[in-house]
Order: structure tokens, then C-alpha cells, then sequence
């Protein structure tokens, strides 16, 4: 019943999003993976280690947090599979790691601050970049808050509803630890070369398929919303996306920065140091607030394939598992 479960949870985190009243109470499931992660760097990163015990620790951190994630969710999921209508529990717990709303929000919230001031604008896309935002002009930010959205689409929304679609509640589970692990540690800078190791390369596996599928989904929204052919959308993500320094995330970036007639990417600044990164998209590059109404339009289109996708597999999935009782 895994894609049942997972048209379910899609449908219902898009309704309704994480109750923000549960934050103060429970908190989120990626906030408790987080604070696992966090006390596993502090307590086995040790500086005065030499870098091949660091990898190696590193990779037991993912190995043992990964194994004991799924461990609970496995069997969260064969509990509920005895239960009656366990599989619509199965999809309410699932719902909230899957990002929809909470990104939709977000970005919106970016430009909801900078048609205010500037500076309200940097501090909203603060909480959604890894650069430094505070000399950030107008594009900068809303740059910053369309490459989020690329990104994101991917990570936070189809990445997610893949795995739990073909695992079910324990997919899932391992691929939100696996992520948050990489946005934490899968850095390269000097504390988390060796120790995020693991964690970034193990992340960049579990997105593979997704990132490109996410392209997919941007160039058939730019097509269906008459933005942009969409042969020409996925040609421009096959040419941009092997110069970004992710292996994953110039796909989603180079789509939607082609299907909005935009260039995403360039330099910018992590931690005062100057990055040169590589352009995405061959569109405008000068962008300002009125870009990110598009968007969003966009990322909404990309969510209704993807639903209908999940919709048509879970029709298909009934029609080939259903048998239909015999007289006796």
C-alpha cells in the first residue's frame, strides 16, 4: 500500500502543513534527527584525530543513526499494518516529512519581507540559504530564494515522496536522516571533510533519480503553464547542471531558472569567503521581487504532476493487485 500511503501523505501535508502547534510540544521528526546528528558531531568529531579516523567515524555516525531510524520505523510500520486503517496513521506520520507547505511558505514569506525593505528581505531568506545574506542587494536575495526553491523541490518534496512511495513509512525515515545529515555535516569545509564524508556521498545517491525527475516535472510545468518548451527546459538542465558543484542540484536549478526565462547561480559569499559558481539557465540575470510570484506558480504546477503522478501509479497499482471475489 506504499503508493496509496504516499498520495495520502502528499495530499494531506499540502492541505494542512505540520501543525505549528505541536513545535512547542513535540517539536518536528527532522528536528530530532537533527539533534541526534548534532550531539554525533560534537561527541565523535574530534579534532585531534587524524583524517582517516574521522571518515571512519563518520561513517559509523550514519551507519548507526541510519540502521536505528529505520529500526523504529520499520517497526512503527509493522504495527500499524495490524491495525485497522493503520495505513492512513502510516501516511499522517509520513506527511510531515514531506516539505510541501513549509517551502511554499517560506519563499513566499521572502517576498512578502523584501516588498517591505531590503533588509527584512535579507533576514527572511536567511533562514532558507546556507551564503552570507547580510550585503545582499534585491537579487541577491530573491536569487537566493529561487535557488532554495529548486533545490528544495527536490530534497524536501520529491525525493522524500519517492522513497516513501517504493518503502513505504522506513524509506522515508532514512532518506530525511540521510539528508539532514548532509545539510549538517556534508560540508567541506575543514571540521566536516572527512567526518561529513559519508553523509554527503550517501546523499548524493539517494538523489540522483530524484533531481532529475525533479528537471522533468519543471520542464512539463514551464510546458503545461506555457512558460517554456519544455525540450528546451530539460536541454538547458542537461547543459547547465554537470558545471555545478553539486552532482544533484544543478538539475532542479537549471530547469526552473530555464522555464522562468531566468539565470540562477554566480557567485556569492559563504563565510566572508567568495565563491565563483557557475551561471544556470541562459535567461535574465538581474532578478527582483516580481520574480517570485512565478515561482511559485511553477513549484504549485510541479506539485500537481507529481500528485496526479502518484495519483495514476496508485489507480494502477489497484487495478493489477485487485482480485475480484469468486462465487463459490
Amino acid at each position: 500500500m506504499n503508493p496509496l500511503i504516499a498520495l495520502a501523505a502528499t495530499l494531506l501535508e499540502r492541505a494542512f502543513g505540520y501543525p505549528q502547534a505541536l513545535m512547542p510540544v513535540v517539536s518536528h521528526p527532522v528536528v530530532w534527527m537533527g539533534a541526534a546528528i548534532g550531539w554525533a558531531d560534537h561527541r565523535f568529531n574530534r579534532s585531534e584525530w587524524l583524517p582517516g579516523s574521522r571518515r571512519l567515524a563518520g561513517i559509523a555516525v550514519v551507519l548507526v543513526l541510519g540502521l536505528g531510524s529505520l529500526a523504529i520505523a520499520t517497526a512503527i510500520s509493522v504495527l500499524l499494518a495490524n491495525l485497522p486503517f493503520g495505513w492512513i496513521v502510516e501516511a499522517i506520520l509520513a506527511s510531515t516529512l514531506i516539505a510541501q507547505t513549509h517551502l511554499a511558505r517560506s519563499v513566499s514569506a521572502v517576498a512578502t519581507a523584501l516588498s517591505g525593505s531590503l533588509q527584512a528581505g535579507r533576514k527572511a531568506v536567511s533562514s532558507i540559504v546556507g551564503r552570507d545574506t547580510a550585503d545582499l542587494d534585491e537579487d541577491g536575495v530573491v536569487r537566493g530564494a529561487l535557488e532554495s526553491l529548486a533545490e528544495n523541490t527536490s530534497d524536501g518534496v520529491v525525493a522524500p515522496v519517492i522513497y516513501l512511495a517504493l518503502f513505504g513509512l522506513p524509506g522515508i525515515v532514512l532518506y530525511k536522516l540521510v539528508n539532514t545529515a548532509d545539510s549538517m555535516i556534508g560540508h567541506k569545509s575543514p571540521r566536516h571533510l572527512e567526518f561529513g564524508w559519508a553523509a554527503a556521498r550517501l546523499d548524493d545517491v539517494l538523489n540522483f533519480v530524484p533531481a532529475r525527475l525533479t528537471a522533468l516535472l519543471f520542464a512539463a510545468a514551464a510546458r503545461l503553464l506555457r512558460l517554456n518548451n519544455a525540450a528546451q527546459v530539460w536541454a538547458a538542465a542537461r547543459r547547465d547542471a554537470p558545471a555545478h558543484r553539486s552532482p544533484n542540484a544543478g538539475w532542479p536549478e537549471a530547469a526552473m531558472a530555464e522555464a522562468l526565462g531566468l539565470s540562477l547561480g554566480g557567485p556569492r559569499n559563504y563565510a566572508g569567503k567568495r565563491n565563483n559558481l557557475p551561471f544556470m539557465g541562459a535567461g535574465r540575470t538581474m532578478l527582483d521581487v516580481t520574480d517570485i510570484a512565478p515561482a511559485l506558480s511553477l513549484y504549485g504546477a510541479v506539485l500537481n504532476l507529481m500528485t496526479a503522478g502518484l495519483a495514476l501509479v496508485v489507480v494502477l497499482w489497484m487495478a493489477f493487485t485487485w482480485v475480484p471475489a469468486t462465487s463459490l
